[in-house]
């Protein structure tokens, strides 16, 4: 069979546009004659849809969208369209949706296969959305009896889980129903090293049914979501027939009767993953959100430093404006520092000090404060001066602010609420403090975009005499390591000191952790990058009492 893989990038809503770019692909690959054309999960209306779900005029539109797909087809008599979408299941009790995958073919759909396995872990929520399917099913089709599968239908793998969430294997039920050829359609967000756990699940199914696996995920980001694509076809054997690139919208027809030569596998190599991945989200989050220019403060630090890179790579150094806001306590190598960065990159660059409002702002509460001694109350107050000019500059020219916390300050609360967490995006609220390093140092593989200096000073929110990040935070070795084991892997406390890290710092870590999460409540959004962020994946209570610390 001649096999079309359309590994796209569709928009959440877009059912014209979403239409359009399959259509396209028809037209496009026509020449090719292909068999079948195979498009990712949900792609008609994009992934995740959330609450659209639950608005009919929705729904109706998607229905008449799937119509117009069906009269399409008439055009390409020779090619059958598999492509994802939700459908009504027709009954009246449960959510009434499933998840399917259509077929149609000529004028007519041909088979609507339903997502069996639906995820309610980490950022997937799809059991308040949709029914499991009723049955599994295969679809004799030209030459082939297919075996179609979607997403996490294929990840109930027992080899690769200490617990399996699930009792049921769709693809085992799909191989004792006689399929010959897999197909799995995805909508499988990226983290970092995500793809090479994929491979060997996929790699698992192929070894065990002994059938070639056709696997095509979409790519792009939405909303917090960043999608890595990253599809490909397996033989029977295992060995990959074909490999999309990774980030990329890519269309690839192959002829599985006439492959051509096999491929190597390669894992993403992780940094360059991550910095690409955070260019995409950034990319795809103004250019769906319609901002065309974004804004961030650039206060010499390896944050907002590293931040700025990655906007003038995702959106071209004319999209992109820092202003740094110096007070009585910046250093001049901060700002200059802030300056040279702005030079490399080809960005416009503003200088804005601060001290005569902030000066305003102590005079103004010179009574309340009369007698009590200055404390972190005079740093939050220059925080969110920075945070009102970045707002005041947004509102009047229009551009997306940036926030540019790491996520080892976000996890201990070590930012300013409506201050240096103001922004409608946060590019690295997922990315660890010793991480943001490894990125800048990619960032400069090639040339020193980052000046040297901004790497090599101590990190400081600059906001009394001598501040350093570690009067308040542990080494960030030592705190993202703990963070890691206890955000990521879930461990307790007695359990990560049991790795030999100090009693006191773990305590005091975690403590902090949970302390804050009213204020992460309130922070912008930020694309995620690891297995665990912050943010709809991790719901944690604000209002509550439970010593986790010790658990």
């Amino acid at each position: 069979m001649k096999i079309t893989l359309a590994q796209l990038n569709p928009t959440v809503g877009d059912l014209a546009g979403n239409f359009s770019k399959l259509r396209n692909v028809l037209k496009q690959e026509a020449v090719l004659s292909p068999e079948l054309i195979i498009f990712p999960e949900l792609f008609l209306c994009g992934y995740p849809p959330r609450d659209l779900l639950e608005r009919k005029a929705f729904l109706d539109a998607v229905a008449a969208t799937v119509q117009k797909i069906i009269i399409l087809s008439q055009k390409f008599p020779d090619t059958g369209i598999l492509f994802g979408a939700p459908t009504r299941t027709g009954k009246n009790y449960g959510k009434g949706l499933y998840n399917s995958a259509i077929l149609v073919w000529n004028g007519k759909i041909i088979s609507q296969i339903h997502k069996s396995l639906l995820p309610t872990y980490d950022v997937f929520d799809e059991a308040r959305y949709f029914d499991p399917a009723g049955e599994i099913c295969t679809v004799p089709f030209k030459n082939e009896i297919l075996g179609i599968s979607i997403c996490e239908d294929a990840w109930n793998d027992p080899e690769m889980w200490y617990r399996q969430i699930y009792t049921f294997d769709p693809i085992t039920a799909l191989a004792e129903k006689g399929a010959t050829l897999f197909i799995n359609i995805s909508a499988s967000p990226f983290n970092t090293g995500k793809d090479e756990i994929r491979f060997r699940l996929i790699k698992n199914h192929v070894a065990r049914h002994n059938r070639s696996l056709v696997f095509v995920n979409q790519i792009g980001g939405n909303d917090e979501l960043i999608f890595d694509g990253s599809s490909f076809i397996l033989n029977g054997n295992g060995e990959i027939v074909e490999k999309l690139p990774a980030f990329q919208t890519a269309l690839k027809t192959v002829d599985l009767n006439r492959a051509g030569p096999l491929q190597a596998y390669q894992p993403l190599e992780p940094i360059s993953s991550l910095y690409q991945a955070l260019v995409l989200g950034l990319k795809d989050y103004l250019s769906k959100c319609g901002f065309r220019k974004v804004l961030l403060g650039l206060s010499g630090g390896i944050d907002s430093a590293v931040t700025c890179a990655l906007a003038a790579a995702a959106l071209g150094p004319d999209s992109v404006w820092g202003v740094t806001m110096p007070s009585i306590y910046s250093s001049t190598g901060s700002v200059e520092d802030s300056r040279l960065l702005a030079k490399n990159l080809a960005i416009r660059f503003d200088v804005i000090p601060i001290k005569s409002v902030f000066d305003a702002y102590i005079t103004a509460l010179e009574t309340q404060f009369s007698g009590m001694a200055t404390d972190i109350t005079e740093e939050n107050i220059q925080a969110r001066i920075r945070g009102n000019y970045l707002m005041a500059l947004s509102n009047k020219y229009g551009h997306l602010v940036l926030s540019t916390g790491n996520k080892s300050e976000t996890a201990m609360g070590y930012c300013t609420l409506y201050g240096d967490m103001s922004g409608g995006l946060n590019l690295i609220n997922d990315v660890p403090k010793t991480l943001v390093y490894r990125l800048a140092e990619y960032i400069n593989r090639d040339t020193e975009i980052i000046p040297r200096a901004i790497l090599q000073k101590a990190p400081s929110a600059e906001l009394r005499p001598n501040q350093t990040d570690q009067d308040s935070l542990p080494p960030y070795e030592i705190l993202d390591a703990i963070l890691n084991d206890y955000l990521e892997n879930g461990l307790s406390a007695a359990e990560i000191v049991q790795k030999g890290f100090d009693k006191n710092i773990v305590y005091r870590v975690i403590k902090t952790i949970d302390r804050n999460e009213y204020k992460r409540r309130q922070a912008a959004p930020g694309l995620k990058v690891t297995s665990k962020a912050f943010g709809s994946g991790r719901r944690m209570p604000i209002a509550a009492r439970f010593d986790q610390s010790w658990g």
